[in-house]
Order: C-alpha cells, then sequence, then structure tokens
C-alpha cells in the first residue's frame, strides 16, 4: 500500500493517462471546479518521451490544483503492462474510503463527485458510476436503446455475465441516450435515481475495500498486454458481490477523443469472466 494518504479525504480520483495533455488539462479543471473538496487527485502517466506532467497546459492546471488547496500526485509508470496493471498501480495508491476511476478524457459537472459519493453511502454498494455522454450524438434519437431499469428498493448484488441478457444494458450508455432519457423524465441533480448497468465506462466510484475485496484488477498477469475491457471486468466482479448502479443524471461528458487502445482483440471479460467468477469468494 503506498504511503500517499489523506486522513480528510474521502474520495481518491485516479486518473490514467497517455499521450493526451490536452484532454488531461481539461478533465482536471473540472475536477478543479468541484464542490466536493475532499478529494485527492493521483495521476498515473504512461506517455512517450518526457510525458504529460511536462506540457504546459497541464502544469499550469496543476499548479492552479496546489494553489488552491487540491492535494494531487503526478506518477509515472513505465514500462507499459496494459491497462489492467495501470490500474492496479493507481489502485494500490488508494488510500481513501471511496476512490473513483476516472479517465483521462471527461467532463465532469461541478457537483458530481457530492453526488456520486452520496448515492455510494446511501447505497453502501460496491460501485456508482456515471455513464458518459457523447453531445455529439445529441441530434440522433434511439428509443430502441434506452430501455431503463431502476433499482427501487435499493442496490444489491447481481451476477452479470458476457453474453446474458442483462448485458444488452449497455446500449443505454451508447451515444447520447441516457441524456435523452433523462431529458424525457425532467430529471435534475435533485432528484438522483439509481439503475441497473451491465457495466459504466469512464467515470465510476468504489468502496475501495469493497473493490479490493472483489480482487481489484489482480487479473492484469493473465492478460496480454495489449487488451481491453479490463474495468468491465473488475466491476462485474464487484457487482456480483456487492452490488452497483448507475446515476441518472449523469453528469458525465465524453470528449469523443479516438481511443488509445487501438488492439481491442483481447478483451478481459470475455477472456477471463469464468476463471475469475469461479475463484472470487462466496459474499
Amino acid at each position: 500500500m503506498s504511503g500517499m494518504r489523506g486522513a480528510a479525504c474521502a474520495v481518491d480520483v485516479l486518473v490514467p493517462t497517455c499521450n493526451r495533455p490536452g484532454a488531461l488539462a481539461v478533465t482536471l479543471t473540472a475536477l478543479a471546479a468541484q464542490t466536493l473538496r475532499t478529494l485527492r487527485i493521483v495521476i498515473s502517466d504512461q506517455s512517450d518521451g518526457a510525458g504529460v506532467f511536462e506540457q504546459p497546459e497541464v502544469l499550469a492546471v496543476l499548479r492552479y490544483l496546489r494553489a488552491t488547496g487540491r492535494e494531487v500526485h503526478a506518477l509515472r509508470h513505465l514500462p507499459r503492462r496494459g491497462m489492467a496493471e495501470q490500474r492496479a498501480f493507481l489502485l494500490a495508491q488508494a488510500g481513501a474510503p471511496y476512490c473513483l476511476f476516472l479517465d483521462d478524457d471527461v467532463l465532469l459537472e461541478p457537483d458530481l463527485a457530492a453526488r456520486l459519493l452520496r448515492s455510494i453511502q446511501e447505497q453502501q454498494c460496491g460501485f456508482v458510476g456515471s455513464a458518459l455522454h457523447g453531445l455529439s450524438y445529441l441530434d440522433q434519437v434511439r428509443p430502441h436503446q434506452q430501455h431503463i431499469e431502476f433499482w427501487e428498493a435499493g442496490v444489491g448484488p447481481e451476477t452479470v455475465a458476457p453474453g446474458a441478457p442483462a448485458w444488452e444494458r449497455h446500449h443505454l450508455h451508447s451515444a447520447a441516450n441516457l441524456f435523452h432519457v433523462q431529458s424525457r423524465l425532467g430529471l435534475d441533480a435533485e432528484r438522483t435515481r439509481h439503475y441497473r448497468v451491465a457495466w459504466i465506462g469512464g467515470c465510476v466510484l468504489f468502496d475501495t475495500v469493497k473493490l479490493r475485496e472483489a480482487g481489484g484488477f489482480d487479473f492484469w498477469p493473465a492478460l496480454p498486454v495489449a487488451h481491453c475491457g479490463e474495468d468491465v471486468l473488475a466491476q462485474l466482479r464487484v457487482m456480483a458481490r456487492f452490488g452497483g448502479c448507475g446515476i441518472i443524471p449523469s453528469g458525465a461528458y465524453h470528449m469523443e477523443l479516438p481511443t488509445t487502445i487501438s488492439e481491442r482483440e483481447a478483451d478481459a471479460p470475455r477472456l477471463l469472466w469464468g476463471a475469475v467468477a469461479d475463484r472470487s469468494p462466496a459474499p
């Protein structure tokens, strides 16, 4: 366990990044605007060359965060061993009760961290996430992908396996589907609701202890360096033991940049779900 602990921090924000200084600067600026002040930010950079922390736009925001009282740890983590190992490294730095895994290309509404924290404390589940809106699709309405299943009596454990009927829930998070649903239902931050998910990409708040008890990202040595879906697999394991959900309204927006993970043939849930599920301790 890392010694980087902030006793007053409720949430450690864990940001993996690689070759995206502009996007990272925007994401960090959104974190600087969060109404929840008890945040500690940990960035793990695997960029080429000197890395993103030498780039002026990132340096400027890091200076601002520190000058305004935010605790920030900017770490270089090389060599690259794949995203699962990168996330395992970040989790090892976490000392707060909750950890927010946040991609480096996400815009957050100012109250989102506070809403996520309130939801996970209220539901006592393993994770609560905010699916990312793709606003370039705002004019593309897809009613056939907008089915939503609400948790009406509290979030509980649920097993969702690749290919199972519940796997189809992921379509709700495509394009701007969730934005259209929250607009149609007239939901706002004062009326946050929790719904069932297959998984959530890009912005997920975990109970740190529960994530570790479910194995975290300890499966990383079983994957080739070029892989995807490691975040999905970790969520499936947490959800099976402790439950997980999404919140609507979301409050998170995707910058819609090209992926930095170009080789996607090795999909972690489809390769490993059976093996890790069999090894997971009983609830």
